[in-house]
């Protein structure tokens, strides 16, 4: 159920966001551990996402609404559930064929419209499921990078490492969408944008907390290098945050199903850029890709209206 226009330009601005975070936070993770490289996002991003709602409460000044008493486990399981997802994303890369990891990752529009239909009954029409197939395999396209797999190479990946931490990477996403979209709910005052910004500041402290707490007790020596990499760690938690801010909107606005799938836009920014801008060559799977992506997001769209 859309309760509100904002879902559509906050989940486009997510997605480009992301895709420059994610940019900066390699660089970050050259000279961190798996663990440390995560817990910059949240850490860095804290005082950023404090900030914005300040900033919002500042220019719409309301009285603190109420929470409901599932509030914090909402959060807490949206919280961890990214994490996981995160690192299970991460080991895909590590895996031979991290190219199969990544391309079920995708998976995670399908897994989310699944999960948010049985643990919140959560309906969408025939075209936006139609724009959810069209978009997810539009992404296992890109995700090949231009290397020939047909459909029977992702079949019999199976049973592949790759395939199944890609697969449970994808899960845990729909899981960490599905518990902020729940924590959202548990917000009273009916400002959706500023139950999303609630949310994303206790969510980030208590994944500060989480992760910040496994480091300390497992990698110790790594705390001094998440502090020592502040320059561009800042940067990572800004756009985090930011990010972040808007994916939570979407959530809280959108089916879950229906943000994930225009977000995925990004994918079809980043390879359009890649090619007009810094003039790669794009491969005949990644043209078909990428029309599939922008097919599945119009036929979305069309659906949701």
């Amino acid at each position: 159920m859309i309760t509100s226009p904002i879902w559509l330009p906050a989940t486009l601005i997510a997605g480009a966001t992301q895709a420059w975070r994610t940019a900066l936070q390699r660089r970050v993770s050259q000279s961190l551990s798996l663990n440390a490289a995560g817990l910059v996002r949240y850490l860095y991003g804290l005082p950023f996402a404090l900030l914005l709602l300040a900033g919002y409460q500042a220019l719409f000044p309301t009285p603190f609404p109420v929470l409901g008493p599932l509030f914090l486990p909402f959060c807490a399981a949206g919280g961890l559930a990214q994490i996981i997802a995160t690192n299970l994303l991460i080991l895909a890369f590590g895996h031979r064929n991290f190219v199969v990891g990544t391309a079920y990752s995708k998976t995670e529009a399908v897994q989310g419209a699944i999960l948010s239909f049985l643990l919140m009954g959560e309906t969408l029409s025939a075209l936006s499921w139609a724009g959810i197939g069209c978009g997810v395999t539009g992404v296992m396209l890109l995700s090949t990078g231009g290397k020939r797999m047909g459909p029977m190479d992702f079949v019999r990946a199976l049973g592949q490492p790759a395939a199944l931490t890609g697969i449970a990477s994808g899960f845990f996403f729909a899981l960490t969408a599905i518990g902020i979209r729940r924590a959202t709910q548990q917000v009273g005052g009916g400002d959706p944008v500023h139950a999303a910004l609630i949310v994303l500041c206790v969510t980030v402290a208590l994944q500060s907390l989480m992760q910040g707490g496994w480091l300390l007790w497992r990698e110790p020596g790594e705390m001094r290098r998440v502090f020592a990499s502040w320059r561009v760690s800042g940067q990572v938690g800004l756009l985090s945050a930011c990010g972040s801010a808007c994916w939570f909107t979407g959530f809280a606005t959108a089916p879950v199903a229906l943000v994930r799938i225009v977000g995925q836009i990004e994918v079809a920014f980043t390879l359009a850029f890649g090619h007009f801008y810094l003039g790669e060559r794009m491969a005949r799977s990644e043209v078909a890709g990428l029309l599939l992506v922008v097919i599945g997001v119009a036929l979305a769209l069309a659906g949701a209206l």
